[in-house]
């Protein structure tokens, strides 16, 4: 990140945001130093900050060199949602190269990219986690759709019968996915079981269902 100075926080936080064409406001920072002296004479601040903008062209530019080091023409578009979400959305000639079997390489290239971004916008003043998706021509959001039919029939299922049933491993995002979308299903519930690769869903089947708000998303943490 770059640095700005000023004689106050004010002076080096308006600095930043009209090198970057922003208010205030927009700014994400740390204090990096700060100087008092007599009278305020030769007072300084000086800051790291950084706004959407810069987030956006960074991962435009990581992602950019990721794929040009793969010789693969990749186009990148990025979408910020209404929860400060960067939902990164890749499409290429070839997207099954991207995706990888059972999505192994989207998850793998997301986590890195995540990693990346975290590590070149640390503040640890804020302690500020940047939230980053990364998706290949709709594949996530249409896996999410297919997983979550699958809990859904079985969920029924289990509500019928009163018999537990245990659904295949699956990577966490999925996993979170039918979490939310059985939450309010009644007389089932949803765990976490398992290690690592094994990590399953069960469902099961209760007679009064305890409502814990955000219960299931919070175990998956």
């Amino acid at each position: 990140m770059k640095q700005y100075t000023g004689k106050t926080l004010e002076d080096a936080l308006q600095a930043a945001a009209s090198e970057k064409g922003c208010q205030k406001e927009d700014l994400t920072y740390n204090v990096i130093s700060e100087e008092k002296h007599f009278l305020g004479i030769g007072n300084s601040v000086t800051i790291e900050a950084y706004d959407r903008q810069d987030v956006k062209e960074f991962i435009f530019d990581y992602l950019g060199s990721y794929f040009t080091d793969l010789d693969q023409a990749v186009s990148i578009e990025i979408v910020l949602q209404d929860d400060d979400t960067y939902n990164v959305i890749l499409d290429a000639e070839n997207n099954a190269i991207i995706i990888g079997r059972g999505g192994q390489t989207l998850r793998a290239i997301a986590t890195v990219l995540k990693a990346a971004v975290n590590t070149e916008f640390k503040t640890s003043q804020l302690k500020k986690y940047i939230r980053v998706q990364v998706d290949v021509n709709n594949y996530r959001e249409e896996r999410y759709r297919k997983v979550t039919a699958i809990a859904n029939r079985v969920a029924r299922e289990v509500a019928r019968s009163h018999v537990d049933a245990a659904l295949d491993p699956m990577p966490n995002d999925e996993r979170k996915a039918i979490h939310q979308a059985l939450n309010d299903q009644p007389h089932v519930r949803t765990e976490s079981e398992g290690e690592g690769a094994q990590r399953h869903i069960v469902i099961r089947y209760v007679e009064k269902k305890e409502r814990k708000k955000d219960k299931k998303e919070k175990e998956e943490a």
